[in-house]
């Protein structure tokens, strides 16, 4: 299989993933806390911004962290590529706004105070990093704030997971995740960094907890 013919079928087995198998189970499961890290970084960055401004959401969910920017008086804008996510969002917010696109394929454009995306950014090809970012960087105000996180994984579990997608004969590179019927891919810190300050943003803040690593960054104009 060519690589990118198996990373438009990844893609669409996780959109499907989402809308029949975690959507109607996220909030029960792993909706009901936000961990420690997540919730000082994310204020961090509300902070930090306008009081009263407008943070989008991308790859939102569930909308899990909405009641944290609502309560803090920020207008809020969730998207997601799942259908099925966005609906258990609205049934709880009705009144914040959303729109199903993935955020390869966002087209804001000078919008928003900041932007949240987290515990996402592992269903993201490499490919598409530097896309996302720039998409990001254009749908922020100049210096805007951006807090993502980047899933943890050992290296020798990236190692194994290397070795047994060869031996399936997927066309992965290191880092990715496909062999057990699911894609994640665990990207360097130093590559993080490279694809952010090339979309434009630099580093104020970077933690580490919870499983992931934190970045919290400006755009530069």
């Amino acid at each position: 299989m060519e690589r990118a013919e198996w990373l438009k079928a990844c893609r669409q087995r996780n959109e499907t993933r989402m809308d029949t198998l975690i959507s109607p189970i996220y909030d029960e499961n792993w909706g009901g806390y936000i961990n420690g890290t997540h919730l000082h970084m994310l204020n961090r960055l509300l902070d930090a911004s306008p009081v009263g401004g407008s943070v989008l959401d991308a790859a939102c969910g569930t909308g899990k962290y909405w009641p944290v920017l609502l309560e803090r008086g920020f207008t809020v804008v969730g998207v997601d590529q799942s259908q099925g996510m966005l609906q258990q969002a609205q049934g709880k917010h009705p009144e914040v706004a959303v729109r199903h696109v993935g955020m390869q394929e966002l087209d804001f454009v000078d919008e928003f105070d900041g932007i949240i995306c987290l515990d996402a950014m592992e269903n993201v090809f490499p490919e598409d990093w530097p896309r996302i970012l720039a998409n990001f960087a254009r749908a922020l105000h100049p210096y805007g704030f951006l807090y993502f996180t980047v899933e943890l994984e050992s290296e020798e579990n990236l190692r194994h997971a290397f070795e047994e997608g060869k031996k399936l004969q997927l066309p992965l590179v290191y880092g990715e995740h496909g062999h057990e019927g699911y894609y994640h891919y665990y990207p360097s810190d130093e590559q993080v960094c490279n694809w952010f300050t090339g979309a434009g943003f630099s580093l104020l803040s970077t933690d580490e907890g919870d499983g992931y690593l934190h970045y919290l960054v400006s755009r530069q104009h």
